[in-house]
């Protein structure tokens, strides 16, 4: 795996966040469009650093030199580990990276949702499927916001016994909502494609709300618009789409909100990524950056969010303090107002930042919201709500 005294070549998606000027000092590095990168670009790279639009199979990796690939993603499916294995090349993908993004993803779906519909999430249960990285940090604040919760993870389950996990059938009898944080098996025992098929809605005895933010495979889009027609489901949410990056319009105008495959783009997601990423490429070629850092994260348009809570009950103050920080519906939106503008959507997306990044003052917390927001990461500045909220 060591390097020699020529610089490696690395081809990288060129959209990646924090990346450039990285790794010129150790590598020769050409930047392309994710979509565009192809066999004759890779032919005399070492090494790729990609998303998950850059498909690497055999008609890209065929007769090229390459020995590493880093996917700047939680998602690997569109790498073809098997033809990587046979041709002995390495390959990383950045587990985790992402899913505090995703969580505050959720908790604005969530939010927003229960105001739109008029529901108390406390009142709701949700089955979260698939409880890995990120499914387990949607659990942590479904649970901080009251709801009951049913976990399905067949995998883990089979690892750890059946103690804390549930069979698919009773989240489809018990759930209200049901968020799907599966990755997208193409087959096996644990195949998701197509998971939620016509044969999972219809075994549906609540009319659940669907969320998907794991991959669009996984949802059948025609069977998803049955449902819906049919009045099988009450709402969904997608975030990741069958044929993407060409969204199905018909049943985007469906669904109660659509975005272009960004739950997981907050700045902090894109840089842990690429962290993860230059890392296992340093440790493969011994480049000695091992412990690099991105620097200079932008922060908040509007670092402080100061709420007037009067009269608040304590899901209206966190639909506040939380759409301050990231609002769901900007994305819905932005979509919604030029479907063909996925990709461009995604490659400009906007600085959104986590938690976190945020001080949040409360004025008159009487629902005694300040402890809740804590818990799902914000900086509160306990004096103040001490001081405010202090009986008269």
């Amino acid at each position: 795996m060591g390097g020699n005294n020529r610089k490696i070549k690395i081809v990288a998606d060129r959209d990646i966040p924090f990346l450039k000027g990285a790794l010129e000092k150790v590598a020769r590095v050409d930047y392309l469009p994710g979509k565009v990168i192809d066999a004759p670009a890779v032919r005399q790279a070492d090494a790729l650093i990609i998303r998950t639009r850059t498909r690497c199979n055999g008609s890209l990796l065929n007769g090229s030199s390459l020995r590493f690939i880093a996917t700047a993603s939680i998602g690997y499916d569109h790498i073809d580990t098997a033809y990587c294995e046979h041709r002995g090349i390495s390959w990383t993908n950045a587990p985790g990276c992402n899913s505090s993004s995703v969580e505050q993803y959720m908790l604005s779906v969530l939010l927003n949702l229960a105001a739109l519909k008029g529901f108390r999430l406390g009142d709701k249960t949700i089955g979260i499927v698939g409880v890995g990285h990120v499914g387990g940090k949607v659990e942590r604040i479904c649970r901080t916001l009251g709801m009951k919760v049913l976990l399905n993870d067949p995998p883990r389950e089979r690892q750890e016994g059946p103690g804390k996990f549930v069979d698919l059938d009773r989240i489809r009898r018990e759930a209200d909502i049901i968020s799907l944080h599966v990755p997208l098996n193409q087959g096996g025992p644990d195949r998701t494609l197509h998971l939620a098929d016509e044969r999972f809605f219809a075994a549906l005895a609540r009319r659940p709300f669907l969320v998907n933010s794991s991959r669009g495979e996984v949802v059948d889009s025609r069977a998803l618009k049955r449902a819906l027609t049919k009045g099988m489901i009450s709402g969904a949410t997608l975030d990741v789409w069958e044929g993407e990056p060409d969204p199905d319009l018909e049943l985007m105008d469906r669904i109660d909100f659509a975005t272009p495959h960004i739950a997981g783009y907050s700045v902090d997601g894109k840089a842990n990524a690429t962290r993860m990423s230059i890392r296992a490429l340093s440790r493969f070629f011994k480049l000695g950056l091992e412990d690099w850092e991105p620097s200079d994260l932008p922060g908040p348009q509007n670092r402080e969010i100061m709420v007037d809570a009067t009269g608040m009950d304590l899901q209206a103050i966190l639909l506040e303090v939380c759409n301050r920080a990231y609002d769901v519906r900007r994305d819905d939106a932005a979509l919604r107002t030029d479907p063909g503008s996925f990709e461009k959507l995604r490659a400009h997306y906007p600085v959104r930042r986590e938690p976190g990044a945020f001080r949040v003052k409360l004025l008159n917390d009487r629902a005694g919201a300040g402890p809740t927001l804590k818990k799902l990461g914000f900086r509160i500045l306990e004096k103040d709500i001490e001081l405010l909220t202090k009986p008269e």
